[in-house]
């Protein structure tokens, strides 16, 4: 009975219904101020304005950017190639650094024992959404604060809009921390790196997009690599302490799913409402808080976490320094992509990503078979093949374009 208690999908069931207690009645609030066609009848008041922008949108008391529609603030106006060398190795070094560290200290979190200040008392931290709420945290004062002292376009979205990916991307990170539970690091981040197969899948769905056929080629020596690693990993079960579990698999394919579909929503607000990264940055993580401050408190796990904290010191420079990571991690993708683009950034992090199963595979010893370490290249071959064909499919695509516009001409 206890062990069921602790079980993943009892955690999942509790933390539903502590979001519940926050969209039902936002849900019912947002109807009802529709139905009565609350932004006709509102005044000039500040609540009539905050109102007016969580639930239509199109709120003119915002900062305007004087060339709204223009440069993005994130863009550098640089022409010098020494600079761009030395922008491109900062973004390099700044985006290798914080999501190394913050994925070592996300096994070190999950997986190991704290040693207590007598070095007697020894304890494992298992709430997989505080450290959520630790990573969102920080990243929501610095983009408000960011937001605060720079011009930015524009902000037409409705608030609540920000909700629906807000609610997935803390799935998708609880599913990180909780799949930690019942599988290796290097599992994880292999599962990560395959999400371009659900991606697509969510595509269709979300955007009803269509994919070229090098894409679902791809996406095919992708799964075929996964099934050699797992395989391969599957032999050594019985030397390490984290095997691949049903459950392990059930939180990844959970992860991939919420995963894909908060990069597709976000991708529909971009193109619709047109704000920056920064504002994104801001929205989803203004709801993130406040999902699950509510839930924690609701479940009492924040006096659990503080007390954790005070017998294990470390867990909170842990805490502290994982929080940095993940902000910091977020203000470099946002530069990385508006200075270099999504290829450049992808790029990165795909190196990332195999220097983040090195790591793990040396500070925790995880063993890696032949089979499971001719999986992980399949893989990441497969990853770099997708990036190599995207580029010069796009750039036939301009080729073709500009041959046609001179042929008019």
């Amino acid at each position: 009975m206890d062990s069921f208690l602790d079980s993943w999908v009892v955690h999942l069931f509790i933390m539903l219904l502590g979001y519940a207690t926050v969209f039902i009645p936002g849900y019912l609030l947002i109807r009802y101020l529709k139905s009565i066609k609350y932004e006709e009848n509102a005044g000039n008041s500040i609540i009539s304005r905050l109102i007016i922008s969580c639930v239509y949108g199109s709120d003119d008391w915002q900062l305007l950017d004087s060339n709204a529609g223009g440069t993005s603030p994130l863009k550098t106006t640089s022409s010098s190639s020494l600079r761009r060398a030395l922008n491109l190795v900062f973004c390099v070094i700044g985006l290798q650094v914080s999501y190394l560290t913050w994925g070592i200290l996300q096994e070190k979190i999950m997986t190991k024992e704290y040693i207590g200040l007598d070095l007697h008392e020894t304890g494992s931290f298992k709430e997989s959404q505080f450290l959520v709420f630790v990573n969102r945290i920080l990243a929501f004062l610095l983009a408000g604060a960011y937001l605060l002292v720079s011009k930015q376009p524009r902000h037409t979205a409705p608030l609540y809009k920000y909700s629906y990916c807000s609610f997935s991307n803390i799935m998708s990170s609880w599913c990180q921390y909780e799949a930690l539970k019942y599988v290796s690091f290097p599992t994880q981040v292999l599962a990560k790196a395959s999400k371009i197969i659900p991606v697509m899948l969510m595509g269709k769905l979300v955007s009803g997009k269509s994919y070229e056929y090098y894409e679902y080629a791809v996406a095919l020596l992708i799964s075929t690599g996964m099934t050699l690693f797992l395989f391969g990993s599957t032999t050594d079960s019985g030397k390490t302490g984290t095997s691949t579990t049903l459950s392990g698999v059930i939180i990844l394919v959970g992860y991939m799913a919420f995963d894909s579909f908060t990069s597709n929503w976000q991708g529909e607000l971009f193109t619709t409402y047109k704000m920056s990264s920064v504002q994104m940055m801001c929205g989803v993580n203004l709801f993130s808080c406040l999902l699950t401050s509510v839930s924690l408190l609701q479940q009492g796990t924040f006096s659990v976490a503080f007390a954790f904290m005070v017998k294990f010191p470390v867990f909170l420079w842990d805490c502290i320094v994982l929080s940095v990571c993940s902000a910091t991690g977020q203000l470099f993708i946002y530069y990385t992509i508006a200075t270099f683009g999504p290829v450049v950034f992808i790029i990165i992090m795909t190196v990332r990503q195999l220097l983040a199963i090195l790591l793990s595979c040396i500070i925790y010893s995880h063993p890696v078979s032949l089979l499971a370490g001719f999986g992980i290249t399949f893989v990441f071959m497969a990853i770099f093949l997708r990036i190599y064909c995207s580029h010069r499919v796009k750039q036939l695509k301009k080729r073709r374009t500009a041959a046609q516009d001179a042929i008019r001409a």
